[in-house]
């Protein structure tokens, strides 16, 4: 049985990465967006990721969605 305590810190930086880049999308877009681009752009069944892996691409998911003003802030910052 996989860890239950693996959870917890995956929804949390979810959570916290769903509220700086994209806080007007209800959870369901977030997730037909993201699995959507999973299996479009990287050919992953979004079934078999363990939630290292998952997290290691909502992460690069984001970061292609990131708002251009907060990648020039990053740059000038």
């Amino acid at each position: 049985m996989r860890d239950p305590n693996r959870l917890l810190p995956f929804y949390a930086e979810m959570a916290d990465i769903h509220a700086r880049c994209v806080p007007d999308w209800r959870f369901g877009q977030l997730c037909s967006n993201f699995f959507g681009w999973l299996m479009s752009e990287k050919g992953i069944d979004l079934f078999f990721p363990e939630e290292d892996e998952m997290m290691k691409y909502f992460r690069e998911y984001m970061d292609v969605l990131e708002p251009e003003t907060e990648k020039e802030e990053k740059v000038d910052g």
